[in-house]
């Protein structure tokens, strides 16, 4: 579906391609002489945040790092979307995943008409930015929530609950570096020095969000790292905790089977023939027993 929005008193033109066609893609690139490169770019849902200019035609394309709204195997992710600019025609390419932001800008075109094709463009990968922010915070939450269960009970669930919050926020941050390098880039394009005081300050309050979202998602990793390594090492204590308990109970275990061993053994032995033998026997295991937990014990508090 090609949608075509006339803007700024029909100076420019925005046209967004919610498109998933490699053919029907490269069709329009063609019609537009639009690099078959770029058609290959548009439709890697795995390509990374980047700029391509080509000079010959002035077209200049950005591919920006989109949350996706859908979890996939209970994480966030983010994918990529393109944007293109060829003289007075700014191009979108969007999917079933990011059409979302295509909405977003359409409302934001409705009540500020007058943008220049750079303002909008500006605008846009500021919005984009903005709403990685519910989702950090969502994330936020998240933790707290399964912070609080483990402190109850340290069950696999929620430690396969706090490792999928970790995966999602491992794209955030991935995703918000790779825009804020790709931003950084624009600033020193020759593309930047043509922009007017009102489209560099556009850009400028795109760059600060970028650099706030960069922040904010490292600091959310950083604490995620830090209470599932916490949770590692009480996990780890208490597997040594158990082990110290079931090899003191061995060790304590041998002496009955020792004592009891001796006095099984077919040759001539004190108390063989004393009817309570047994019983001393029994006494002798016992006090040994608890001398030798005595001393485990201490050792054990060291």
């Amino acid at each position: 579906m090609i949608t075509k929005i006339p803007f700024n008193n029909g100076t420019y033109d925005w046209i967004n391609i919610n498109i998933e066609n490699p053919t029907e893609l490269k069709k329009f690139y063609e019609e537009y002489e639009i690099d078959d490169e770029v058609v290959a770019y548009s439709l890697d849902r795995n390509e990374r945040a980047h700029l391509e200019y080509d000079l010959a035609t002035n077209t200049f394309v950005l591919f920006f790092n989109v949350p996706n709204n859908e979890k996939i195997d209970d994480h966030y992710e983010t994918i990529p979307m393109t944007f293109l600019i060829k003289g007075s025609q700014f191009i979108t390419v969007t999917n079933a995943k990011n059409q979302y932001v295509a909405d977003k800008m359409k409302r934001f075109l409705n009540n500020n008409d007058g943008k220049t094709i750079f303002e909008f463009l500006f605008s846009s990968l500021f919005m984009i930015t903005d709403s990685y922010f519910p989702f950090v915070e969502q994330m936020d939450i998240d933790r707290k929530t399964i912070n609080d269960k483990l402190k109850e009970k340290t069950t696999k669930q929620n430690l396969l609950s706090l490792s999928d919050l970790e995966t999602g926020i491992v794209y955030f941050v991935s995703a918000s570096k790779q825009n804020l390098v790709l931003l950084e880039q624009i600033k020193t394009h020759i593309i930047y020095r043509t922009l007017d005081a009102n489209e560099k300050e556009q850009f400028e309050d795109a760059v600060i969000e970028a650099k706030q979202l960069v922040e904010m998602t490292q600091l959310s990793s950083q604490i995620l790292q830090q209470l599932s390594g916490t949770y590692n090492n009480i996990l780890n204590n208490n597997l040594n905790d158990t082990i110290k308990i079931l090899t003191v109970l061995s060790i304590l275990l041998t002496i009955p089977t020792i004592i009891t061993g001796f006095f099984g053994m077919n040759m001539p032995l004190p108390l063989e023939h004393n009817p309570f033998g047994w019983v001393t026997t029994i006494m002798i295991s016992v006090v040994v027993w608890f001398v030798l937990s005595y001393v485990l014990r201490r050792l054990l508090r060291r």
